[in-house]
């Protein structure tokens, strides 16, 4: 029975690059924590926390177009580890700032644009290399496996730093972080499989990037599921910005709150996207795409209407859960539906859509919160997205999805 869950870890390839991807992961959550409370603590401004965090997201505005590009014409493999040595160098240095004493606020941002830029790039080839390591068959629960990695490193990342926090030694914490991204370019530099796509020497640059683009805006179904993402990710999942005037305003706390808070939304992302690994049926994967999004935009409301450290905890392990479990059907949607020649440029435009919306969301909560409470910015935020769910039912392409899953089969890799 618990087979079924983990199917696609026996695939060696597979399972290193797992490996790699929950300690990069782990990596970048913890920084986000770490950076967010320093700032914090150096401004007292939830608007500089919001640059940070703007900073470490936007990339997927304008990098991930040529990653994904490059994941395409490139062996994906050495692309990857390129990311992982450029994050080793940026932590690193961000950990020696912070021991000199002599960190700055433009540090800060200037750092979080390179690790953003690294990671964002690494998070979209390691996509486009999974469907290369599994069957046919295994596509689906790989992709869940890997999108456990990316929400449960939340609960991994934070914890790790956790000691360090209350103590309040957080170059300590950027110190791990490296260490953690070494990890995972030695776990890359041990792949076999090696993978391309497929890019067309007769024409430009911009032609072949523009490639994904067309893809997504010409296949209906695929359109549809990136938008609603979009949505949800902007309406229900910027809330790095807002945790630490969360934990200090809102519920008398610190910044080891805000780690708390990060580490409750990797533990319900975990548990979900475990869950969804088990899930083969379409029609219940298209139920359970609008049921996570109604949950996901109420438990987003919830956080912002807790009082308590204990009610505010509770309230992030089902956000993140519901977040996870949404976020991770869409994402395989997304790779069902792309064939394997142009899935880097694909992957590029997909993040560009959802991860730029959370870098911009993320700037606009960071500066808003200054002047609004947060509580009515995660209230308005959360039923909003439930208005979007239940409008987006008389969309056909979405009701389609919705009520059956989708009618296609998936792709082979090598197609």
């Amino acid at each position: 029975m618990f087979r079924r869950y983990v199917e696609a870890l026996a695939n060696r390839d597979y399972f290193t690059l797992w490996t790699a991807s929950l300690t990069a992961g782990a990596a970048s959550w913890a920084l986000i924590v770490a950076r967010g409370w320093l700032v914090f603590d150096i401004s007292h401004s939830s608007f500089w926390v919001g640059i940070v965090t703007f900073s470490a997201m936007t990339p997927r505005l304008a990098i991930t177009p040529f990653s994904g590009y490059l994941s395409d014409r490139f062996d994906r493999r050495r692309v990857l580890a390129v990311m992982f040595a450029v994050n080793i160098g940026s932590s690193l240095a961000l950990g020696v700032l912070v021991m000199n004493g002599t960190i700055e606020t433009w540090h800060l941002v200037l750092l979080s644009l390179i690790n953003g830029s690294a990671h964002a790039a690494q998070m979209q080839v390691t996509q486009t290399l999974i469907p290369n390591m599994v069957p046919k068959g295994q596509i689906l629960n790989a992709i869940s496996l890997h999108q456990a990695t990316v929400h449960g490193s939340r609960l991994l990342g934070p914890a790790s730093i956790a000691p360090l926090m209350l103590v309040a030694d957080v170059e300590a914490a950027f110190f791990l972080c490296t260490a953690f991204y070494v990890v995972s370019l030695v776990q890359t530099l041990r792949v076999r499989t090696s993978s391309t796509g497929v890019i067309d020497s007769s024409r430009g640059f911009m032609s072949n990037m523009a490639d994904g683009l067309a893809y997504v805006y010409r296949e209906r179904t695929l359109r549809a599921v990136v938008i609603i993402s979009i949505f949800h990710c902007g309406m229900t999942m910027s809330i790095e910005s807002l945790l630490p005037v969360l934990s200090q305003e809102r519920l008398n706390a610190q910044g080891h709150a805000t780690n708390y808070l990060m580490m409750a939304i990797g533990a319900g992302a975990l548990v979900a996207s475990l869950a969804m690994a088990g899930v083969h049926s379409e029609a219940t994967k298209g139920k359970l795409l609008l049921n996570m999004g109604v949950l996901s935009g109420l438990s987003y409301a919830l956080l912002g209407l807790a009082t308590n450290v204990p009610l505010a905890v509770f309230s992030a392990v089902f956000m993140g859960a519901t977040q996870a479990a949404f976020m991770t059907i869409a994402h395989a949607m997304v790779q069902v539906l792309t064939p394997d020649g142009v899935r880097g440029r694909v992957a590029g435009v997909y993040s560009v859509h959802v991860g730029g919306m959370m870098a911009l969301s993320n700037l606009a909560n960071g500066l808003l919160a200054d002047h609004i409470s947060v509580q009515t910015l995660l209230v308005v935020g959360g039923v909003g997205f439930i208005v979007v769910m239940f409008v987006s039912w008389y969309w056909a392409t979405l009701r389609q999805i919705y009520t059956a899953g989708l009618k296609v089969e998936p792709r082979l890799a090598t197609e």
